[in-house]
């Protein structure tokens, strides 16, 4: 399984790197087997599967789903499909870094996202303590997994709170959350992610985010913002989609259900 996942997170790593400012990786993210498979054979090169669409479809509130489901969902997607799959596994569930690490591959993925929020706290982790945490994954992967370290600055940092995903701040504020962002950003990568995801930053400032970082960036789209073209071009390396994916399709659903609800 070793080489295996080592071949598998070479792939997805080298798919990172020497790509046109307007050409970013797209990672669409499949919930379960079926659309992974949909997704695979639409041809996309890599998969990345949402923590919130899987809670939704597994019936649990996001941050919700016991470890063990949330691996098993990530296994079943991985074992559906032969393009490399990433899974969101938020903030490890508490295990230590070397049992992340095994599960991870157990369950046949080859990356992750860690984020650096803490969700009971309504706050963000110590940055150094985050950063010392990672390098223990790292350190425990080797180079069969490709890290995404999500920073959760534009979600849990102070001026961010109550105004919404990617909402404007005070142009103090928002000049302090993306320094912290950089900062934290510059010291994952030197901890060994290969990635950053500052979660609902504001596409306007993933020009200045990704020359502060100086590393692959991941960045969230949205059907009411900048196209993907627009976002590699303002400094986007890869692009995801949340679980905004499993939301349409339910509303889609929705839709379905609507029309075959007896008059």
């Amino acid at each position: 399984m070793t080489g295996t996942s080592t071949t598998g997170a070479t792939t997805l790593r080298a798919l990172h790197h020497g790509r046109a400012p307007g050409d970013p990786l797209v990672l669409p993210n499949p919930w379960d087997a079926a659309t992974a498979r949909v997704l695979a054979a639409a041809g996309f090169p890599a998969l990345a599967t949402p923590s919130a669409g899987i809670s939704a479809s597994l019936g649990y509130r996001d941050g919700e789903t016991p470890a063990d489901e949330m691996f098993a969902a990530v296994a079943r997607i991985a074992r559906a499909v032969d393009v490399p799959v990433t899974a969101d596994i938020e903030d490890g569930y508490g295990l230590a870094p070397a049992e992340i690490v095994d599960r991870l591959l157990e369950a046949g993925a080859v990356g992750c996202n860690l984020e650096d929020g803490d969700r009971a706290a309504d706050a963000l982790k110590d940055a150094r303590r985050q950063a010392d945490w990672l390098a223990e994954v790292r350190a425990a992967a080797g180079d069969s997994l490709v890290i995404n370290a999500r920073v959760d600055v534009f979600v849990r940092g102070e001026g961010a709170r109550g105004r919404g995903a990617g909402g404007r701040t005070d142009p103090a504020d928002q000049d302090r959350l993306v320094e912290e962002a950089i900062d934290r950003g510059r010291r994952y990568v030197a901890a060994g992610a290969d990635c950053v995801y500052p979660i609902f930053a504001p596409p306007r400032l993933l020009p200045r985010l990704a020359a502060g970082i100086g590393a692959p960036l991941n960045a969230m789209a949205d059907p009411d913002g900048p196209s993907i073209r627009e976002l590699g071009e303002s400094g986007a390396t890869r692009i995801t989609f949340g679980p905004r994916l499993f939301r349409r399709a339910l509303a889609a659903v929705e839709d379905i259900a609507e029309q075959l609800r007896p008059a």
